[in-house]
């Protein structure tokens, strides 16, 4: 079966994540610029292979000052790591629409296998005679497992920024059209 290639969409996808300030509440931040595809055997997403790569310096938390600092040595060190890079291996079907996407994060030079829920949209075509495919997928990672620690214990001895980070991703993806070789 030949191999199908599926573009982002990055006007139709959103990349964010959360984690708890203070342990009282929550703030959500998001990266404005990435690029990504998925590679499958015809339309069967379990054979999946998935890449995504994040621009640290898009980081966006609608807070200048903050953003500057996430993209300092303290959090991302986007000069250093200019990139967020997330390569699937494989998408394991749990259910009707529901799969888990297993993979690598890198980020700050550490790489991580991470396991994501990714529940299917379906298959479509747009009015311009486009296939598209979408996905919502989550899942979580620890900030510490990157080195990224700041924020972990205030002066006052409480914690400033909790740990756990949750990744929210909703991707659209179009369907390429690869010429055929005589």
């Amino acid at each position: 079966m030949a191999n199908t290639i599926w573009a982002l969409d990055p006007a139709h996808s959103e990349l964010q994540f959360k984690i708890k300030h203070l342990m009282i509440s929550t703030v959500t931040g998001q990266f404005n610029q990435f690029e990504g595809g998925i590679e499958t055997e015809g339309n069967d997403f379990t054979t999946a292979k998935v890449h995504l790569h994040a621009e640290v310096s898009s980081i966006s938390t609608n807070n200048e000052q903050r953003d500057a600092h996430l993209r300092t040595g303290d959090f991302f060190d986007a000069q250093k790591y200019p990139r967020l890079v997330f390569e699937g291996a494989h998408m394991e079907k749990t259910g009707e629409d529901e799969y888990r996407l297993h993979g690598t994060i890198t980020m700050r030079g550490v790489s991580k296998k991470i396991t994501l829920d990714a529940e299917f949209g379906g298959i479509t075509s747009d009015p311009w005679g486009n296939t598209r495919t979408g996905f919502s997928v989550t899942g979580k990672i620890n900030r510490q497992d990157f080195g990224i620690s700041f924020g972990a214990v205030s002066e006052t001895g409480g914690l400033l920024l909790g740990d756990e980070v949750k990744i929210i991703a909703n991707m659209q993806f179009v369907k390429q059209v690869l010429a055929q070789v005589a």
